[in-house]
């Protein structure tokens, strides 16, 4: 296995401070009109949010593979169980957030699968403003949410 060497903050010249020394990515999963969010543990960065598995990219990925790997750690998925749509990025220059957007296919049963998530859920896309939002992803879902209602 290659070495996990993504793991660390990065002072960013936004004023903030984000995780992952190489970036970063997660795995925006949709089902029909509902997508699959993650309720955080209260004792990660922002917990007790809403918000996409994901974290740090490691050096020797791709944003993809970032996104697919912490999936497959935080919700028990594999790439063979979604169909790849899209891809944003919120680029800040020094560090870079990448979601993936995935179709889930009708073997795909997410899990909570670690201690990382309270829980994961299927929401209504119209819904997902009703939840405590992680702050990251409350501040793109607008877009994040236009950009879904365009994808086939």
């Amino acid at each position: 296995m290659a070495t996990r060497d993504g793991d660390g903050w990065v002072e960013c010249p936004c004023g903030g401070k984000h995780w992952g020394k190489f970036g970063a990515a997660g795995l925006l999963l949709i089902r029909g009109s509902q997508l699959l969010l993650q309720h955080r543990a209260p004792w990660v960065h922002n917990g007790d949010t809403w918000g996409i598995p994901g974290g740090a990219r490691d050096s020797h990925e791709s944003f993809t593979e970032a996104a697919l790997r912490e999936a497959h750690e935080e919700i028990a998925i594999t790439a063979e169980e979604i169909e790849i749509l899209d891809e944003r990025a919120e680029d800040h220059g020094a560090w870079c957030y990448h979601t993936i957007i995935a179709r889930a296919k009708s073997h795909c049963d997410p899990i909570a699968a670690n201690q990382e998530s309270i829980e994961v859920r299927w929401v209504e896309r119209d819904l997902v403003n009703s939840l405590a939002l992680h702050p990251a992803f409350g501040k793109n879902w607008a877009n994040l949410h236009n950009l879904i209602q365009t994808l086939p």
